[in-house]
């Protein structure tokens, strides 16, 4: 929901600055609106801070606008266009991230609700009348909870540390792309645009490109070169590719996550609910039953 929103923002700024408003106006404007994010900004603006390190302040998607708007001022790029690129690259990614978000409901919710089948299997013994609490006062009864216990403590650990990895990494896909094609498109060298990029890259949290990201730039870069077509283009669409592919591999990683969950489901979650919801049971009927 962040990017979209951070998206219809952007757009909103991208209107008024063609219209003629100036940065801090639109800002303004916007807030004026009730846009949550805008009036931050504008506080801090009233507090002395310059414009970029306003709205660099909100995080998330705002640090990519960001540093996509302090590209823009240091190599002249048309500021309206700049913003309506990076809506645009916002909501892309947004709908990625959804997509993912998505697919992982489904595994995610079924494993929450997974790790609940062992106390339910305890309250179903006082449901149906055994004397659970006695049964569970004997060392064996006691062994068996505590057993349970760390089973299901073990799951829950387990299984979020799968969710955390099946989750999409924090970023907007592409936006090295993005910023490069943003700093050639204002005349920059393409020396002087990787120097921007790169600095911009720096002070925002998480957003330093990879090994792949700089080998795909680079490549992209050298095809330029060598096929004479401008960098700015081929940039955009590998930006788009690299947003496409961030999906795509999103959703592998749910539909992999579905078949990982059975692991902690047969280690832990199974023998948790035996200790926890049939043993106490089974230990109840031999206590209540007399010796011959």
């Amino acid at each position: 929901m962040a990017g979209s929103d951070a998206a219809a923002s952007v757009q909103t700024l991208a209107v008024l600055l063609q219209a003629g408003a100036a940065p801090t106006v639109a800002w303004r404007h916007l807030a004026s609106i009730g846009d949550r994010h805008a009036e931050s900004i504008v506080r801090r603006l009233d507090d002395g801070a310059p414009l970029v390190a306003a709205i660099e302040a909100e995080g998330g998607p705002w640090r990519d606008l960001a540093a996509a708007w302090e590209v823009a001022m240091i190599v002249g790029a048309p500021l309206a266009d700049v913003l309506r690129t990076i809506a645009e690259t916002l909501r892309d990614a947004a709908s990625a991230a959804d997509d993912v978000r998505i697919a992982l409901a489904e595994p995610a919710g079924t494993a929450r609700l997974l790790l609940w089948m062992p106390f339910a299997g305890l309250l179903l013994g006082f449901a149906l009348g055994f004397d659970t609490i006695a049964a569970i006062s004997t060392p064996a009864g006691a062994g068996c909870v505590g057993g349970g216990l760390l089973l299901v403590f073990a799951a829950r650990a387990w299984t979020r540390r799968l969710l955390r990895r099946a989750r999409p990494a924090p970023g907007t896909p592409g936006m090295q792309e993005e910023l490069l094609a943003v700093a050639l498109s204002g005349g920059a060298s393409i020396e002087r645009a990787l120097s921007l990029v790169g600095l911009s890259a720096v002070r925002r949290e998480g957003a330093a490109a990879g090994a792949d990201d700089e080998s795909r730039i680079l490549s992209v870069l050298e095809l330029s070169h060598t096929a004479g077509v401008p960098a700015g283009e081929l940039l955009r669409a590998a930006a788009g590719q690299a947003r496409h592919s961030a999906r795509i591999e999103g959703r592998l990683r749910a539909a992999k996550l579905s078949t990982a969950l059975l692991i902690p489901l047969g280690v832990c979650t199974l023998p948790a609910f035996l200790l926890l919801g049939v043993a106490p049971l089974l230990l109840s009927v031999l206590a209540s039953t007399p010796l011959p």
